[in-house]
């Protein structure tokens, strides 16, 4: 039979069965490429790999010392006390904008805010795949009275957090700007997510 067909006079005819043939071996189900496909959609979904591959490590939070705690669950929303930017030195990242901090600063300071966040949110769900959307930020800037870039330094948070998640990551915001922050923080975040179980 395969004979008959490769010897067929007619080269159109020979053409389209071997086009055939291409097609349906690239129609597998168990393809290289879908195989490929199939586990780039599941590194994408999962937030801790793509957190780790972005060189970001979430960390262990001390209890907190006041009569609070660092997060909420009610129905499927999250609500996270507003955090500070820890280093992973161990200390936080201090001071006035306008006045000993550079917008830059500031916006690193924001985006390590975000890193603190992320961890207090895992310790309360146990799995950020299970975020459904960044609902709503409050972000405070310690700033002196003049300064007027709360909304840029705020940028360095709202980026970080739809690089991690992309869509699902923007949001409703507020950046205003606070004559003062607990213990001279530069900026303080708090964050509203939902969650899926």
């Amino acid at each position: 039979m395969i004979r008959k067909f490769v010897n067929f006079p007619k080269k159109p005819m020979r053409f389209f069965l071997f086009s055939l043939l291409v097609i349906f071996v690239a129609c597998q189900p168990g393809s290289q490429t879908e195989s490929q496909q199939a586990s780039i959609v599941q590194a994408d979904s999962d937030i801790e790999q793509k957190l780790a591959d972005m060189g970001v490590e979430l960390y262990d939070l001390p209890e907190p010392t006041a009569n609070f705690v660092r997060a909420v669950k009610t129905g499927n929303l999250v609500f996270l006390a507003g955090h500070g930017p820890w280093t992973t030195e161990g200390k936080y990242i201090t001071g006035k904008l306008g006045q000993d901090l550079t917008i830059e600063e500031g916006q690193e300071a924001a985006r390590l805010v975000g890193i603190t966040l992320l961890s207090a949110l895992k310790a309360e769900i146990g799995d950020l795949d299970k975020v459904s959307r960044i609902v709503k930020v409050h972000g405070m800037v310690n700033g002196t009275t003049d300064f007027t870039q709360q909304p840029q330094v705020m940028n360095g948070f709202s980026d970080f957090i739809v690089e991690v998640f992309g869509e699902k990551g923007k949001h409703a915001r507020a950046a205003v700007g606070m004559g003062s922050l607990p213990s001279n923080i530069a900026v303080e975040i708090e964050m509203v997510v939902e969650v899926t179980d």
